[in-house]
Formats: C-alpha cells, structure tokens, sequence
C-alpha cells in the first residue's frame, strides 16, 4: 500500500475511533444517570457475544434458560408406589420464563415495575457499552499498524 492509501486509512479510522469514543461517553453518562436494581431478571438474562463482519466482539442481551420458582418441586402429584424397578421419567420440556413481576400476586405496585425497566434499560447498556469498548481497543491497535506501515515507508515523516 503507498503512503496516501495509508493515510486515508488512518484518517477514516481516526475518524470511526472519535465517534466511538463520543458515543462510548454518551453511553456512560447514560449509566451514571440511570440507576436501577431488578435482581430478580437477573437469573433471566445473560450476556452473549458474537462477531460483527470487521472481526470485532459485540455484545447483546439473551434470555437464559433458567428455571423459573414455579417450576422447581415434584413433577408428580401423587405418591408412587416403590416396589417395582422405578422408572426414570422423562424430562419435561421447561417452558418460557415467565415475569418475576407475576411472583408478586396481580396489583404490583409501580416502582417494582419501574425497577425492572431500569434493570432492564441498565444491562441493555452495559451490552453497549462493553461492545462500544472492544470496538475502540480494536480499531486502536490497527491505528498502531497503520502508523507502524508508515513509519516503515517514510521513516523520517511519521
């Protein structure tokens, strides 16, 4: 690559670096103002990560497949007769988490609910914010080879 193509680059990467950064501080700030609790979502939700198409790790929230209170206890109702060889029962498939707000009775009061949208809100931008910093860290260091390239073509200028 010349020396004008790798200054191009440089500059269009500086440029998406820049713009990482002010969206990583808008984000922040975003996190400091907003404060919320919700633990209870906490076993509903995880992280997970995956690659964008520039080889970067980005970061979303998934509903984990946890077992909600409900469905923790006997599968049977009724007592069984020990006896005989016992067969081993099938597992049943676990259904959809359900709303930890449901544990609650119907009449929720309004700052439960609010607490889990700020949970929900918080951990949604934590996902960004780790996906924003793995951005930066890598278009960080491919600044560092691209002047690292310039510095090998124009030892004197970079």
């Amino acid at each position: 690559m010349a020396a004008p193509d790798l200054r191009a680059e440089l500059d269009s990467l500086l440029l998406q670096l820049l713009r990482d950064l002010e969206e990583l501080e808008v984000k922040w700030e975003g996190a400091e103002r907003s404060s919320g609790g919700g633990l209870a979502l906490a076993r509903k939700r995880s992280l997970c990560d995956g690659e964008t198409q520039n080889g970067f790790q980005t970061f979303r929230v998934v509903r984990a497949d946890a077992q909600t209170p409900e469905e923790v206890g006997p599968r049977e109702s009724a007592l069984r007769r020990r006896k005989g060889p016992t067969k081993t029962p099938e597992p049943e498939p676990y259904a959809a988490p359900q709303d930890p707000l449901n544990w609650f009775g119907i009449l929720v009061p309004q700052s439960l609910r609010q607490t889990q949208a700020s949970f929900r809100d918080g951990l949604q931008l934590a996902a960004d914010i780790a996906s924003l910093q793995t951005r930066i860290n890598g278009g960080r260091s491919q600044l560092r080879g691209i002047q690292e390239k310039l510095k090998q073509l124009e030892p004197g200028a970079a």
